[in-house]
């Protein structure tokens, strides 16, 4: 036998509920709609029952009065002489003439008992309905409210009543009353079956019922229509927007008339347009400027080479010119060399932005790559006075990456920590997880402020362009190293406290294509680090 899926259609509710807009104004107006239509045909049926009740009620004591005004003229009517064997055919005689009168309304049984406390003989005696149990249906309350009322007055109550055929109860009535008998007190009680009303209470009941969900569904159609009106094109409009985004720049909403939505879609074809043809222009300007860029570094490469070689000549034979010329033979060599990388990093940037930038990935263990790195720096960073720490807790630390990008990154950030080190301790942590791995390159020294952490990754900009850089950088370092980062699907965050340095943490998926949803490492990871004798370079 097959389960149903509560909790797989209790989640696609769910997904329907918080996706469509057409559902969600659907179902709350027709919600909304139901508590009204509940509480007005609430209302409206005890009010009906209210009346229905009212009513038969008054008919039934009318006719109670009546009967007992007929039976009581019709002892006040007979011979003072009569015996009381005749008494007993008069009170029977006078049961008829009550079940009569009172059954002009309906069926009705009824019962005439003597006042209990009474003095003289019980004559005439009790007479009642055959089959009515009057112990049983009449209550004390009413009795003692009858025989103590003074003045020809009716009291009712309600009761049960069931039927001895089928076994069913059916609503009824007791109106009590008073009979004056020679001077002894009887209690009249007519009893009725008012099922008849409580049939016509069912009737307005289920009327009301059908009705209140005919106007609901109505009410929910009507609804519908008009928010499929008004969601329609606001739904055209959204899948338009996000065809635009995705590229698809020649998509326009349809126009028809002259209305609200009409100008709505005139405008967003507007709006369509005129970003079209600046994201036209921008994109035409950006392809001249990175074949503008392209161009020139290419063309560059032959007079640099040039310049380079005839510098190496002059350099190699700097010990035999006079001071200022060797001087200068210095100077020319170092500033070629800064001119060549960074004619390579504008070439990288370039292929950046015209996305023809290409990864070889491969399995790497990256706690060797950081150790290759932070090798190649050491005698950097012992001639700052600073000492390259390395930290690594072990775990999965191979990774599908390219090595070539990563070790660029890593030389980045290890020069820059050098630079702005101070000669204090910087730490490199490494750690991953089933997920991803991470890289933490930390410093100690001067620390960036919060203006400087928003431009930290822009192209061309220092923090402090007054400040002797050892490592002699370009300006695109962090910027490549971003691009890098990104073209692995990872992340590159800064961290900086004013004067208590930066940390840059380096997070990368160990799959390639995986998404990354948290870092191995904390930014910046634990400060008592570099306290602790760990292995270091």
């Amino acid at each position: 036998m097959l389960e149903f899926d509560w909790r797989g259609w209790m989640q696609r509710i769910a997904a329907l509920w918080r996706s469509s807009l057409q559902v969600r104004t659907v179902a709350i107006t027709v919600l909304l709609s139901s508590v009204v239509v509940a509480v007005i045909a609430g209302y409206m049926s005890l009010s009906v029952g209210a009346n229905l009740f009212d009513a038969s009620r008054d008919q039934l004591t009318r006719t109670s009065s009546n009967a007992t005004l007929a039976g009581q003229q019709v002892f006040d009517a007979a011979d003072e002489d009569l015996g009381l064997e005749d008494l007993d055919d008069m009170m029977r005689d006078v049961a008829g003439v009550i079940e009569s009168v009172a059954s002009s309304t309906g069926g009705t049984s009824y019962a005439i008992l003597r006042t209990p406390g009474q003095d003289g003989p019980r004559v005439p005696a009790d007479v009642q309905t055959q089959g009515l149990s009057s112990e049983s249906l009449i209550s004390q309350e009413l009795r003692d409210v009858v025989a103590e009322s003074t003045e020809q007055r009716t009291y009712w109550q309600s009761v049960a009543l069931e039927q001895s055929e089928d076994g069913a109860v059916h609503p009824g009535l007791i109106v009590g009353s008073t009979l004056d008998i020679r001077g002894t007190q009887y209690e009249l009680y007519l009893v009725y079956d008012i099922q008849d009303t409580q049939d016509t209470l069912v009737v307005v009941q289920q009327t009301l019922g059908l009705g209140g969900f005919a106007l609901l569904a109505l009410i929910g159609i009507v609804t519908f229509v008009v928010v499929r009106l008004v969601v329609g094109p606001v739904k055209l409009a959204a899948e338009t927007s996000q065809r635009l985004a995705a590229g698809e720049l020649e998509v326009r909403i349809p126009v028809e008339g002259n209305d609200v939505i009409a100008t709505l879609a005139r405008s967003f074809n507007g709006m369509a347009t005129s970003m079209q043809q600046q994201i036209t222009r921008l994109a035409a300007l950006s392809q001249v400027q990175q074949r503008f860029v392209s161009d020139v570094s290419h063309e560059l490469r032959t007079p640099l080479t040039t310049i380079r070689l005839a510098g190496d000549v002059l350099y190699d034979q700097r010990e035999s010119f006079p001071p200022a010329t060797a001087r200068t033979a210095e100077l020319l060599h170092t500033q070629v060399e800064r001119f060549e990388l960074l004619l390579a990093d504008l070439l990288e940037m370039s292929r950046y932005d015209a996305g023809a930038v290409d990864m070889e990935t491969e399995p790497t263990n990256l706690v060797r790559l950081v150790e290759d790195a932070i090798e190649s720096l050491t005698s950097l960073a012992a001639s700052k006075g600073s000492e390259l720490r390395l930290v690594a807790p072990g775990g999965y630390f191979e990774a599908d990456v390219d090595p070539r990008r990563i070790r660029r990154i890593l030389q980045n950030l290890l020069s820059n920590a050098i630079d702005h080190g101070d000669g204090l301790p910087i730490v490199v942590w490494v750690d991953s997880d089933q997920d991803a791995v991470a890289i933490a390159v930390r410093d100690y020294g001067v620390g960036m402020s919060q203006g400087a952490l928003e431009r930290v990754f822009d192209r061309f900009w220092r923090a402090d362009p007054s400040r002797q850089r050892t490592t002699g950088g370009t300006g695109l370092g962090l910027a490549i190293a971003l691009e890098d980062a990104a073209l692995h699907g990872g992340w590159l965050e800064v961290w900086s406290d004013g004067d208590n340095g930066s940390c840059f943490r380096l997070t990368i998926p160990r799959a390639r294509g995986s998404e990354l949803r948290s870092s191995p490492l904390e930014l910046p990871p634990n400060d008592d680090v570099p306290s602790l004798e760990g292995p270091h370079a």
